[in-house]
């Protein structure tokens, strides 16, 4: 069933349930907040607020802490073999809206670069070594100096989306590991957001889920279109 109920614990922001049935929760994750436990395990993340309710919650994917939007969990073992086979197999597709700095003059496109992670925890492109990825794109709108885009990410690489839009020029605003960081810390947050997740449920149906652009989002575009 859909839930749109919201919650809060402690200082952390709202979290808001998208969907909710006997095999998944999606949640509407804000930014800010890391996806699973990190090294200091006392702090609370997602996964540690929805322990409130009864059941084990099994981990399908997550987003960095600085990314705003949908994340899955699986509620039981067959529903999270089901998720795993579908991100493996691709057949899951995820849509984000990112500001980029700079214009992009094309409405569309595709970035073909091989990824690898570096010590320093950054991830960029290396033809030798780098895993091959790639991240889809349309433009949605231009803005004054800034881009607009939806983006789909075709394989599933760490920081994908960011490393990639650096990769040509045009970082994610607010994106303190990629690009200029003096730029980078004028803006409130780091302007990518998971808007939809598809996917097919145990039960053969294919959903696709959506997360409301939030405010903190909406706020930057407010101030960069004065």
């Amino acid at each position: 069933m859909c839930n749109e109920n919201t919650f809060q614990i402690s200082h952390q922001p709202a979290i808001s349930i998208l969907f909710e049935n006997d095999d998944i929760i999606a949640v509407n994750k804000p930014e800010g907040l890391a996806s699973i436990p990190e090294r200091a395990r006392e702090k609370e993340c997602v996964l540690s607020l929805l322990s409130v309710f009864p059941g084990k919650l099994y981990v399908v994917h997550r987003l960095d802490k600085e990314v705003s939007g949908i994340i899955v969990f699986a509620k039981n073992a067959a529903a999270h073999r089901n998720l795993n086979e579908q991100f493996s197999s691709r057949a899951i597709k995820k849509i984000y809206v990112a500001l980029t700095h700079g214009v992009i003059n094309k409405n569309s496109g595709i970035i073909k670069k091989p990824l690898r992670q570096f010590g320093s925890g950054r991830v960029g492109v290396d033809t030798q070594r780098g895993k091959l990825s790639a991240t889809e794109f349309e433009v949605i709108k231009l803005l004054g100096d800034y881009t607009l885009i939806s983006v789909c990410p075709v394989s599933g690489r760490r920081h994908q989306i960011r490393a990639h839009l650096y990769s040509i020029g045009h970082p994610i605003v607010g994106d303190l590991r990629y690009g200029n960081k003096t730029v980078q810390q004028r803006f409130a947050r780091l302007m990518l957001h998971a808007q939809k997740i598809t996917l097919r449920l145990p039960s053969g149906q294919t959903i696709t889920i959506e997360a409301p652009i939030p405010e903190s989002f909406k706020v930057v575009i407010e101030g960069i279109s004065r």
